[in-house]
């Protein structure tokens, strides 16, 4: 699986090994790749997912579409965020999801729009039953998305970096 998703307003492009090294080369290689504007500060994550998800599918072509997808905003052909899966599903057909999008696009519902394509695309796959999330332990954005998505907040964790993380879970139905 390595395809692109779209909505209404957003492309998501699949990464792959070329396009992850174009970003983390830098945003004017990745410019010239994606063949759209790539703003400064495009991604809140830095560079450190970006080159977690390359070593991932360099070590194994079935990682290809389970990572990495660049949000492309197509009426301004601009990359306004980063949004995927953290790997393949479990054998017990879990997936997660994690999203960001550029401050300045934010509060215009892209955020569940984009949430929503990764939900559809993960249940298209029948061995996957569930999709989790994680935010931070408090009402914010990303909560309000997945409350959106009819995801359910399951559990509370005690994270050392974060502190307290909200666990969200989606349901096959």
């Amino acid at each position: 699986m390595n395809k692109n998703l779209e909505t209404k307003r957003l492309l998501l492009i699949a990464s792959n090994q070329n396009l992850l090294e174009s970003a983390i080369e830098g945003d004017k290689k990745l410019s010239q790749q994606l063949g759209v504007i790539v703003p400064e500060n495009w991604t809140e994550f830095g560079l450190a997912p970006l080159q977690y998800a390359l070593d991932k599918i360099k070590s194994s072509k079935e990682e290809l579409g389970w990572w990495n997808y660049f949000v492309i905003h197509k009426s301004d052909n601009k990359l306004i965020g980063n949004c995927g899966y953290s790997g393949q599903p479990t054998e017990e057909g879990i997936v997660e999801i994690g999203y960001e999008i550029k401050s300045e696009y934010r509060n215009k519902g892209l955020a569940t729009e984009l949430a929503n394509t990764l939900i559809d695309n993960a249940f298209s796959f029948e061995h996957v039953n569930s999709i989790q999330a994680h935010t931070l332990g408090q009402e914010n954005p990303s909560t309000k998305v997945l409350s959106k998505c009819n995801f359910q907040k399951i559990e509370e964790l005690e994270d050392e970096a974060e502190g307290i993380i909200w666990k969200w879970k989606l349901q096959r139905t």
